[in-house]
């Protein structure tokens, strides 16, 4: 299992909007059941806090519910318990070494450095436009699930077809420390569909 914690500034705009649409996103490839997904602030401010209007009303208009979700602060224990600690903005990425003091496992990311054109996105707190932080945590999502598909282990099901292989279709992913004999290799099977990337 992957476990993935979006962070931001207040955890009622941006990185409850990445939670639901990154968990809607594995759920529609078929490997909902594989990722443990949360998200998390930076600050106490809005600790207890419901997902803002503005967040909540891009949800609620694509059919995703984010029905009890209330904001809560990242804590030390978070980066021993999440493989990913994804942060929006560099003020979050400093925020959170701040809280950890140090990543010796590499698991500190800006959203979209995973993205073709890494960059900041914007609090739409301040700047009103949720439109566009949307858009860019959909980037976001896309050039993430991108990341994971040529860094982790995948087995691709033997009942679909190469073209529906050829654009990922329905996967299992396997966790990292169900294979002990592969994290060993180099290389990938390709008479297995499985590729190897590190996860830790």
């Amino acid at each position: 299992m992957i476990k993935v914690l979006f962070v931001c500034h207040g955890n009622i705009c941006r990185s409850p909007l990445a939670e639901f649409l990154f968990r809607d996103f594995v759920e529609k490839k078929g490997v909902g059941d594989q990722f443990e997904i949360a998200s998390a602030a930076t600050s106490s401010e809005e600790i207890g806090n419901p997902v803002h209007r503005g967040t909540r009303r891009i949800l609620d208009g694509l059919g995703i519910s984010c029905e009890g979700k209330r904001a809560r602060r990242m804590t030390r224990k978070d980066y021993e318990d999440y493989d990913y600690l994804i942060g929006m903005d560099q003020w979050n990425i400093n925020n959170m070494m701040r809280m950890i003091h140090r990543d010796p496992k590499k698991k500190v990311y800006k959203f979209l450095d995973f993205s073709d054109h890494p960059r900041d996105i914007a609090d739409p707190w301040y700047t009103g436009d949720f439109q566009t932080t949307y858009e860019d945590i959909c980037e976001g999502c896309q050039a993430f699930w991108n990341y994971l598909v040529n860094h982790a282990y995948f087995c691709v099901s033997d009942d679909l077809s190469d073209f529906e292989k050829s654009i990922y279709g329905k996967i299992t992913m396997l966790s990292w420390t169900e294979l002990p004999h592969l994290r060993r290799s180099s290389h990938s099977d390709a008479a297995a569909v499985q590729r190897q990337v590190p996860l830790e």
